[in-house]
């Protein structure tokens, strides 16, 4: 079975002094159904790897959902966030919801399972 890999940009949300709109910074979604069929993968910029349930990502899109300190929880009608919790802090991420609706579809399609709607 392939790996699924999908490059998006997303905003990391930062409670910094900022300016108003932040630039959006690349980030890599994968999926290897040969490794672990139930997890995803978020490659941050920097040494920053989250690995999660696919199914959390799923149900997160359409509700808050949480668990092993990550939620995720669709933000208005087109993004969804993704926090995660770690002994280092916590990183809140903000991407389209449409970019991982699309990566969810791949993983379900590598995987040979029927689609996510």
């Amino acid at each position: 079975m392939p790996v699924v890999e999908q490059y998006a940009r997303a905003h990391i949300v930062t409670d910094e002094d900022v300016p108003d709109e932040q630039p959006a910074v690349p980030v890599v979604l994968r999926y290897d159904p040969e490794a672990d069929p139930r997890s995803v993968h978020i490659d941050l910029p920097g040494p920053h790897e989250w690995t999660f349930s696919r199914a959390l990502l799923e149900r997160g899109l359409r509700a808050p959902a949480e668990s092993d300190g990550v939620r995720v929880w669709p933000c208005g009608r087109v993004q969804a966030v993704v926090e995660f919790h770690s002994g280092h802090g916590v990183e809140l991420v903000q991407f389209e919801s449409k970019a991982l609706l699309r990566f969810l579809r791949r993983t379900y399609v590598a995987a040979e399972e029927p689609v996510a709607r």
